[in-house]
């Protein structure tokens, strides 16, 4: 009697796509669409059967869209803003609005997914998508053209949190690590080409060109999702949503942010920035304590609607840890997004073009470092790749914060290449263990906890840097520097800080990423035995 063969380890999901006969393909194309995918349906002999493997597909390349329109458009901002004849704070909220409603929506993934089948979610996001290109593209006013802009980001919103979901309930345990390693490395790769794309395609054709190259995309989109996309997990159709809830999360999150984008454009105590802020903490408060005391509620049988986002999650401490790390590199990340374009262009004088090719390196090395972090969590644990990756990101950080006036331009995008590897190794690999170490029935909810926390961090961390940089900056100049060399300074201290805050993340993974997959010297022996076993039984 012949065994059956043993799982090979490491084994990218991409190949050798299981063919056997599936149940969901023989129903009738559309009906069988509608079959749920389960976790047996889905992965088979240690790969993805193909209903499963073309619909993880679509789901990423949908996710991928919302990256990639999240910052195309950063660098047509100034064309559009002659184009409509506005000021350069009204304009920038074209990029703006789209993290803020992100930030908005995410805190909903929760119930949509508990109340809507993933076909549903995803057909009607890129409908959403598709109309709020459609308005920017052919908008003969800005207000339009901004509304169409925040359709753009309620259409992607929850796209990436539903494609955590879908890889969590598809993959095992060991598996994960490579999955989210992989479709993170195509999330990576937006950030490198989207605002190139968006350059090139203002300079050939205009900026209304980018919103026509979207409507295109998320017309594909859509026919993808119709014809190519099988749902995965149940929906529960008595689902409610405590839309109470929803008010305080707008109002909460929105303002917060709101608050935050304002600070690049106003002091700190302008109404417009304080105001906003003290509402939104006063938001995000009532929020928090009427989410554990419907969650209390719900859990005794007092009633049957369950919170709006279960923060009970946030009681298991690795899934804490890893959510504050996760966090934490994503405000550091966001920040230098902003800062180092600043010190390349109005500094040093250089071209939107060389600032651009400065941080492509990085941006491409962060894709390929998802990937092989995803598979060395598998193998080793989050602990030891977490390690790897906050001390690079320190590292890179450091010497990025000795920059001067005559600094090799070449050596900024060395030191981005560092840290962006760093990140690689950091931000997938640590969202990945912090939700292995929830419960199955709480991984819906732990996404949407993590992600909301995240957007949040990103948002809030490029004006903050910019309010340090400019602060800085500001006592050098009535020190009596010159605006260019008290800049840099200001520069120089913001990546200190954000140097430091890194450090502050090594600390983390130290004494905080334990426990069962973390990656002990025990379990990385036992993971390292396990291989070894089934690679001697091939």
């Amino acid at each position: 009697m012949s065994l059956p063969k043993p799982p090979q380890p490491g084994r990218p999901y991409t190949r050798d796509v299981h063919h056997s006969s599936e149940t969901v393909e023989h129903e009738g194309h559309i009906a069988g669409l509608s079959t749920v995918l389960t976790g047996e349906m889905s992965y088979r002999n240690d790969h993805l059967t193909r209903p499963a493997f073309i619909s993880l597909a679509i789901l990423t390349f949908i996710t991928f869209v919302g990256n990639f329109t999240q910052l195309q458009l950063s660098a047509a901002l100034p064309t559009l803003v002659d184009d409509f004849g506005i000021s350069v704070t009204l304009g920038q909220w074209m990029t703006s609005i789209f993290q803020l409603t992100m930030g908005v929506m995410v805190p909903l993934t929760a119930y949509l997914t508990r109340r809507f089948s993933t076909r549903q979610i995803v057909i009607a996001s890129m409908v959403v998508f598709t109309v709020g290109s459609v308005l920017a593209w052919l908008s003969p006013t800005f207000p339009l053209a901004l509304f169409g802009r925040f359709l753009e980001a309620v259409g992607t919103g929850v796209m990436w949190p539903v494609l955590q979901i879908t890889v969590f309930s598809i993959f095992p345990l060991d598996r994960r690590g490579m999955a989210m390693g992989i479709v993170g490395m195509a999330m990576a790769v937006a950030p490198a080409i989207g605002p190139t794309l968006g350059g090139l395609q203002t300079d050939m054709n205009g900026w209304r060109s980018i919103f026509l190259t979207l409507t295109v995309i998320g017309c594909i989109s859509i026919l993808l999702a119709v014809f190519g996309l099988h749902n995965f997990g149940e929906s529960d159709k008595a689902a409610h949503a405590d839309f109470f809830s929803v008010g305080l999360s707008i109002i909460g999150f929105g303002g917060l942010m709101f608050g935050f984008t304002n600070i690049q454009a106003y002091p700190l105590a302008a109404p417009v920035v304080w105001l906003p802020m003290i509402v939104g903490i006063a938001g995000i408060v009532w929020f928090v304590l009427r989410q554990f005391r419907n969650e209390r509620r719900f859990k005794t049988g007092k009633t049957s609607r369950p919170a709006l986002l279960d923060l009970s999650v946030l009681r298991n401490a690795h899934f804490s840890v890893g959510t504050i790390i996760a966090s934490l590199s994503f405000f550091a990340f966001s920040s230098l997004v902003v800062l180092i374009p600043l010190y390349i262009q109005n500094c040093r004088g250089y071209t939107a073009t060389i600032s651009g090719l400065v941080m492509l390196p990085g941006a491409i090395a962060q894709a390929i470092a998802q990937f092989f972090g995803g598979r060395a969590l598998d193998r080793f644990g989050a602990r030891p790749v977490a390690m790897v990756g906050t001390i690079l990101l320190c590292l890179g950080t450091t010497m990025m914060s000795m920059i001067g006036m005559g600094t090799w331009i070449w050596y900024i995008s060395i030191c981005q290449f560092i840290r962006q590897i760093g990140m690689g190794f950091v931000m997938m690999p640590v969202t990945t263990w912090s939700l292995n170490c929830l419960k199955p029935a709480e991984v819906s909810a732990g996404s949407a906890v993590t992600n909301t926390v995240r957007q949040i961090a990103g948002a809030i961390g490029s004006p903050v840097m910019i309010l340090i940089m400019y602060s800085i900056a500001a006592a050098q100049m009535d020190a009596g520097r010159p605006d260019i060399e008290a800049s840099v300074i200001g520069i120089e201290w913001a990546l200190r800080i954000s140097a430091i805050i890194n450090f502050i993340m090594i600390l983390m993974v130290v004494f905080g990423v334990r426990g069962e997959d973390a990656g002990s010297a025990c379990s990385t022996v036992r993971r390292a035995l396990r291989h070894a076993k089934a690679a001697s039984a091939q």
